[in-house]
């Protein structure tokens, strides 16, 4: 099940970063590239450091075929994203919940204390975005006064504490993703920034 979620989150972190290189330009391959490093960035970097190699990426063809699929879904579909104003973090935000339990999940499951799972959670939530925005020039959010890393710490931390509670570990992970996207969605909307909350 953790798998399905993964490739879940995946699909959305790529779908993000097909539509981050639309707004620049790119080509073809430069969205596939796009797709393929924000989808997998993170996880590739938790995997690093936390022992668990080679990296799924270099295991399983599903990541990179999910890359390519993506990079369709967001040209067909970039009409629909452009109501929004900030098309990409909607987009990031749906990825941002999901990797943030997965990547918490990943490092309880290889015996990281508490605080080490909320910060590998992190780490595999946000680190695929920052390459992204390097990649195009951009400030990375995680640098920026916006409520980006403090969604997935919190949603992290919701997570382990709903296990705590003994609540059932997939409801608690589909809770706190939806959690940390809904952070995320409203922090947007609502133009709230960590300077102000």
């Amino acid at each position: 099940m953790l798998h399905i979620w993964d490739i879940i989150g995946t699909f959305f972190f790529c779908v993000s970063g097909a539509l981050a290189g639309q707004q620049k330009r790119f080509d073809y391959w430069g969205l596939f590239i796009m797709a393929l490093i924000t989808g997998t960035g993170g996880g590739t970097l938790r995997s690093m450091l936390i022992g668990d190699t080679p990296p799924p990426i270099l295991q399983d063809p599903t990541y990179i075929i999910v890359a390519a699929i993506a990079v369709p879904v967001a040209i067909v579909s970039s009409k629909v994203w452009q109501k929004f104003s900030r098309q990409v973090s909607v987009v990031d935000a749906l990825g941002l919940g999901i990797f943030t339990c997965i990547g918490a999940r990943v490092a309880m499951d290889h015996g990281l204390e508490w605080w080490a799972a909320i910060g590998m959670g992190t780490v595999t939530a946000t680190f695929g975005g920052v390459i992204r925005d390097v990649l195009r020039n951009d400030l990375p959010l995680i640098f920026r006064k916006e409520i980006y890393a403090t969604a997935a710490l919190l949603g992290a931390g919701m997570m382990l504490l709903l296990d705590l509670a003994g609540m059932d570990a997939q409801l608690s992970m589909v809770l706190a993703a939806v959690s940390t996207a809904a952070i995320r969605i409203l922090s947007i909307r609502l133009a709230i920034n960590a300077s102000e909350a």
